[in-house]
C-alpha cells in the first residue's frame, strides 16, 4: 500500500480542492481533508484554510438546512454548457421562488445563499440579463428587456425542475 502524497503544486491542490466542491456536498473542512487524503492528497488544516480562503470558498446553507462549502469567487473557468448545468442543479437546490414584474425578477433563496447563486446565474453569461443583485437570501435579476422578467423567472423556475 503506497502512502499518500501531498500534491505537487499548488494549483493542482486548489484544483482538486475546487473539485472537490463543485461536486460534493463537502460540510466542514475536517471532512474536505479527508475527502483529499482518501484521494492521497495529505494537507494540513492551516494549508486547506488558506487554499479555501484563495479560492472563494465559503460555507452556505442549503435549501434542507444543512451548511456546504461553495466557490463564490476564484472559480476555474467553465464553459457556457456546464454553467448552465451547474444553474440547473442549484435551481433544485437553492430557488425557493421567482416572481417578476417589467424587467426584474426576485429570486429567494435559503439565507447565506443568494450571492452564490447570483454567481452562478452570472457565469451562465445569459445575454438576456443585464446584472444580479445578491443581499443575503433574495437576488434581483434585471431583463435586458423592458418587459424580460416573467419569461426570465419562467426560466429559472423550468430549470429548478430539470
Amino acid at each position: 500500500m503506497t502512502e499518500p502524497r501531498s500534491p505537487l503544486t499548488k494549483p493542482a491542490r486548489q484544483a482538486r480542492i475546487a473539485e472537490l466542491i463543485e461536486r460534493t456536498d463537502v460540510a466542514s473542512q475536517t471532512e474536505l481533508a479527508q475527502r483529499l487524503a482518501d484521494g492521497g492528497l495529505v494537507v494540513s488544516q492551516g494549508t486547506l484554510s488558506k487554499d479555501l480562503l484563495e479560492l472563494g470558498a465559503v460555507r452556505v446553507r442549503s435549501s434542507d438546512g444543512q451548511f456546504r462549502y461553495a466557490l463564490l469567487a476564484g472559480e476555474p473557468a467553465v464553459s457556457a454548457g456546464a454553467a448552465l448545468a451547474r444553474l440547473a442543479r442549484l435551481c433544485g437546490e437553492l430557488l425557493l421562488s421567482a416572481e417578476a414584474s417589467a424587467n426584474l425578477v426576485v429570486l429567494r433563496t435559503p439565507p447565506g445563499a443568494a450571492q452564490f447563486f447570483a454567481s452562478a446565474i452570472d457565469k451562465v453569461g445569459w445575454e438576456a440579463v443585464l446584472g444580479t443583485i445578491a443581499g443575503d437570501d433574495t437576488v434581483m435579476m434585471i431583463t435586458r428587456d423592458l418587459a424580460g422578467g416573467p419569461a426570465m423567472a419562467e426560466t429559472l423556475l423550468g430549470l429548478h425542475t430539470t
